[in-house]
Order: C-alpha cells, then structure tokens, then sequence
C-alpha cells in the first residue's frame, strides 16, 4: 500500500489493510501480518488488538485470539468491539456462560449492546429458535435506531431476512427484507434483502436490486466479488438454470473465503456464494461436487461463526450425499444437523423436510 510506504511510522495504514481491505479476499495471514505492524507501531490503540484477534478468530486460532485480547486488557485498553469478540469466541467454543457474560457487560453500552443482541439472535437462528431469534432480532434493531444507527438496524433486518427465507418462513423473511428496505438502501442491506426475495423464488425484485448495486457500486470488490454473483446465481436457479448460475459463481471463486462488510458487526454474507454454489451443484444433479462446497463452510467455524448458514450447511451436506448415493455419510450429516436443531422450533418448514428425509434413509 502507497500509504504505507509513504509514511512508514503510521499504523492506520496498516490498520485499514487488517480490516477493511484484506478479510474481503480471505487474506486472513496477512491481516494478522499488518494488525501486528499497526500494534507495533501504535500500541496504544485498542481497534488494533480488536484486529488482530478478529483475523487469528478467522483462521481458526481462538487462543491466539484471546491472547490478543488479554493483551490489550494488560495494557489497560478497551473497546466495545471486544465484548463481541469475546462472544463470538465463547460462541465458537461452546461455552454458554462466557457467552452470557458477555451480554450482561455489553447491557447499557451504546454500540456494543445491539451488536451483542444481533449476534444473539444469530446464535438463536444457529440452534433452530426461529422465534426467538426474531424477536432478538427485532430487539437489536431498536436499540440501533434508539441510538441513530439506522443503517445498522437495517443491516440486522436484512440478515434475518436471508436465514428466515432458507428456513422457509416465508411470511417474516419478506416482512424483514421490506423493513430493511423501508430504513435503508445501503449496499449490504439490498444485498440482504435481494437475496432473502430470490430465496424465496422472487427474481424481478432483486434482480432490479442487484442492478442498482452494480450501478452504485461497480468498482467494491464485496459488491463484485460476492454479492453479485450470489445474488444472480440465485436467480439463475429460480429460472431452472444450474449451469448458468455455476458460470455466474466462478467470478467469486477467487474471494469465496472472504468476509464481506456485512460480515463484521452484521454477521452474514460470509461464504454465501459457495452456498449457492452447492445448491446450484444440488441442482444440476451433481451430488459430490456438492459435498465438496458444503463441507468447506463447515471446514470454517471462525468465518461463518454464528450465521445459520453454518449449520444449515451439516443438513445440505446430507442432501448432498443422499444424491451422491452414499447414504452411510448422509445419515451421519442430516444426525450431525438434527443435534444441532435438537430443541428446534418444530414448526420451522426445512426442520419438517430433514426430519421427513433423515427417515427415509
């Protein structure tokens, strides 16, 4: 980066490389690299360490995370950011009364409450608790506002939107992705909102959606290299065309481990287009290559963390499998989904379709 080589001893070079430029292209190593740099040459600042532990929580090394944490608590440093960080930490490693620790320090804290409170929610939709992730959901959504955060607010709604629409709750996904809409037409609130609609089979909507990104956002690598080919693979196979929608996919192929903007505080968006991917492959009758894109979010805890997509992920791979005709390592996927949706809403729609396939097995 010029900047940085321009001024050597400035670490917001740095800095802006570990979390806004790298993580959109899964440079997960080299975050870590340039979060290192900027502490070295700003040790002071608490946004860094937040960095460096969000990168090290990408690439799987929890404590290495939470040593950067303890770091920056050593040094007296503090950020609402790692009260989330340290959630989705305790998250990742199942450990519920961390977990709730954090919220319970998060109460009262403008900014890290409604992160905390969306990330719930998300960690609800995780395990299946459909109703109350909405109402956690909505919940997050008017402390945002509360504080003038409506693009946030926004963000949270249009997440819900998309795993509500893969749940098949169709009435609330569209209700989420119009209040979305009402608040806000920031890129990653069309990209939610257009990709719950083309979940539930829509495709004029987000397709004019996917237009006006384009036209707005033409030169971010989120928009090019995520979101677009997410969003018209999905209609794609709303118009029964597998193959199309793998061609519209490969141009995210290079980025596809990346954590796009919505990713960060917003939780979702991450590993989307190879969701879609497999479900093209799903599509086209092409069960181990489906396998192959399913496993890999499953292969990624600490860039998925608590997006319902990770979980959904153990039942596809089972659907996948079931396909491929191996239905040893499908009975063992749709088991490895049913324990994570063990106390699930019963009336979620994909709970009833695993429940009718994993007994057909």
């Amino acid at each position: 980066m010029s900047w940085a080589r321009t001024y050597p001893r400035a670490a917001n070079p740095h800095a802006l490389s570990a979390g806004l430029i790298l993580p959109v292209s899964g440079q997960y190593e080299r975050a870590v690299e340039e979060a290192r740099k900027a502490i070295e040459l700003d040790s002071g600042s608490a946004v860094y360490y937040f960095l460096l532990a969000l990168s090290n929580q990408k690439l799987g090394r929890l404590d290495d995370a939470e040593n950067a944490l303890e770091l920056a608590a050593r040094r007296k440093l503090e950020a609402p950011d790692f009260l989330l960080e340290r959630y989705d930490i305790a998250f990742l490693k199942g450990e519920r009364a961390a977990m709730e620790k954090s919220v319970a320090m998060a109460r009262g804290q403008s900014g890290a409450e409604e992160w905390i409170a969306h990330h719930e929610s998300s960690a609800l939709a995780w395990s299946g608790h459909s109703e109350a992730a909405s109402k956690m959901v909505r919940h997050a959504a008017e402390l945002a506002q509360r504080d003038s955060h409506k693009e946030a607010a926004a963000l949270y709604q249009a997440g819900a939107a998309v795993w509500e629409a893969l749940f098949g709750n169709k009435a609330e996904a569209k209700r989420s992705a119009i209040a979305a809409l009402d608040l806000s037409n920031g890129r990653g609130v069309e990209y939610g909102a257009a990709l719950a609609l083309g979940l539930l089979g829509e495709s004029s909507r987000p397709e004019k959606l996917a237009n006006d990104l384009e036209e707005r956002f033409s030169e971010d690598t989120s928009v090019r290299f995520s979101y677009l080919p997410a969003l018209r693979a999905c209609i794609a196979l709303n118009h029964r065309e597998p193959q199309k929608a793998l061609e519209l996919l490969q141009a995210a192929a290079p980025n596809e481990l990346g954590s796009p903007r919505t990713a960060l505080h917003a939780n979702f968006g991450a590993l989307y287009p190879v969701f879609v991917r497999g479900e093209a492959y799903l599509a086209a009758h092409q069960g181990v290559e489906a396998t192959a894109e399913f496993q890999k979010i499953i292969d990624q805890p600490g860039i998925v963390v608590s997006d319902p997509i990770g979980a959904l992920a153990r039942l596809y791979l089972g659907r996948a499998w079931r396909l491929a005709g191996d239905k040893g390592k499908a009975k063992t996927a749709y088991q490895e989904f049913l324990t994570l949706w063990k106390d699930a809403d019963s009336s979620i729609p994909i709970f009833k379709e695993a429940k009718t396939e994993y007994a057909t097995l």
